[in-house]
């Protein structure tokens, strides 16, 4: 199991434990993260699973395809860290990784 720490909107901290292989999004969903909604259920269609990678672990994380690219282009709030959950696969590269999860509108 590979270390997640989600940061909620109100600023707690919430260590999950993520199968390799799964992705934060549904790792979030299933230890219930505030703001995770993934109404899409994780096919990059809705933005709603939006987070911030801590700047830090950027390079660990990769940059999001073309496809991610283009939703968070509609996403509020979007920044340079930005990342969909959904399309963030766990491995064990990705140990003590911080996500912030964006505020949905």
């Amino acid at each position: 199991m590979t270390k997640i720490i989600f940061i909620t909107e109100t600023g707690e901290e919430h260590a999950v434990d993520a199968a390799d292989g799964e992705t934060a999004m549904e790792a979030a969903v299933t230890a219930g993260i505030d703001g995770i909604l993934a109404e899409c259920g994780g096919g990059c269609a809705c933005g709603t699973c939006h987070v911030y990678v801590d700047t830090s672990q950027m390079d660990v994380v990769g940059e999001p395809d073309l496809m991610e690219k283009a939703m968070l282009d509609f996403a509020e709030a979007a920044q340079e860290n930005s990342r969909l959950s959904c399309q963030i696969t766990v491995t064990d590269a990705l140990e003590g990784l911080r996500l912030t999860v964006a505020t949905q509108a």
